[in-house]
């Protein structure tokens, strides 16, 4: 049956809006500083990361990611009004971009413009400012033996799961701890409040990208609540595919949580996340104000914080972070004997 007129319609004038979306887009990015276009080797990885205001964040961030070997950083920059645009330039291997495009709106084209165009045929690790990416055999082989492996098996994606890190004081007393001290002293998770779905089902909210993609282990599930939807009523997501290669064909960065039309891993990688880190309840308040977000999780939070001034997240459910191996053993990451094996053989 051929479309008729009337339902061909709705086809056109969301093309057209798509059109419009990206032409706003481009016509706002503005290119600050740093090469134009891609400058890392075959074997290298870029980080991709949307900043506004992160100089709080910054010398921990260049520190962790460099000791990861990572040489190349490309940030999207969203309107920083503190010193972050100068402690990026200071860096070498820096990119800036920036856009003044809400938030909220365009964090997915954000990202997965900087991605095609300085990552392609490339790896690209998406990063948020509070984010530390870690992996199983990170002292035993490094970014480099992952790649190698992951280039080895054919495979274009890994995933990971976030793993919030939290105090075991109340989250108003350290509001204002330098994020240095945070990464010392944010030693504390939960993962009793877990729930797992199926990696492809409908229930994960973006099952549209993740159908499109190819399983190395089948039994891959995407992961949800964890201490934010115990203690906030969060349905957040904790899983993401943050190392991408950019390869024809590939949509990086099509969700803050996946990219589309990849190879996924068989093992996952682990995210220590700190969002109660840099006055978490104060930077919520703000958020609401600009609504720059609209999945409301910051209006839960906010609620509750403001409520409960000495609310904190530890209970007798929280352990020391016991490390990968443990993570994997309880069941939160995924693990593959394959890769585990790799490791080993490379270890010397």
């Amino acid at each position: 049956m051929k479309p008729t007129g009337k339902s061909l319609w709705p086809r056109i004038r969301g093309r057209l809006e798509r059109l419009k979306h990206q032409a706003r887009l481009r016509i706002s990015l503005r290119h600050l500083h740093g090469p134009r276009g891609r400058h890392a080797s075959l074997d290298e990885v870029t980080v991709v990361t949307l900043v506004r205001d992160g100089a709080y964040y910054l010398p921990a961030f260049f520190d962790h990611y460099r000791n990861l070997g990572i040489r190349h950083f490309v940030f999207i920059d969203n309107g920083s009004s503190d010193d972050t645009l100068d402690m990026i330039r200071a860096q070498p291997g820096t990119v800036i971009l920036q856009s003044l495009l809400r938030w909220g709106a365009f964090e997915n084209d954000f990202r997965r413009y900087a991605a095609e165009r300085y990552c392609r045929d490339r790896w690209c690790l998406f990063a948020d400012m509070d984010e530390v990416f870690d992996f199983e055999g990170r002292a035993e082989i490094g970014l480099s033996g992952l790649i190698r492996y992951l280039h080895q098996h054919s495979v274009t994606a890994l995933m990971a799961q976030m793993l919030e890190m939290f105090p075991k004081a109340p989250l108003s007393e350290v509001a204002s701890l330098p994020y240095d001290q945070v990464l010392e002293q944010f030693h504390h998770c939960d993962i009793s409040a877990v729930r797992a779905v199926d990696y492809a089902s409908p229930l994960t909210g973006f099952s549209y990208y993740l159908q499109q993609n190819t399983l190395d282990n089948p039994d891959a599930q995407i992961l949800f609540g964890g201490i934010r939807g115990k203690v906030f009523g969060e349905n957040c997501c904790l899983s993401k595919h943050p190392l991408v290669f950019v390869a024809d064909g590939v949509a990086p960065g099509l969700h803050p949580h996946c990219s589309s039309q990849v190879r996924v891993a068989g093992f996952a990688a682990l995210i220590k996340h700190y969002k109660f880190a840099n006055d978490a309840a104060g930077r919520d308040r703000a958020s609401i104000a600009t609504a720059s977000i609209n999945h409301g999780e910051d209006r839960l939070r906010a609620s509750r914080m403001d409520n409960t001034p000495d609310l904190s997240l530890w209970s007798d459910t929280a352990q020391d972070f016991p490390g990968i191996h443990a993570l994997q053993q309880q069941g939160f990451l995924m693990k593959s004997a394959a890769y585990s094996a790799f490791v080993a053989q490379q270890t010397p």
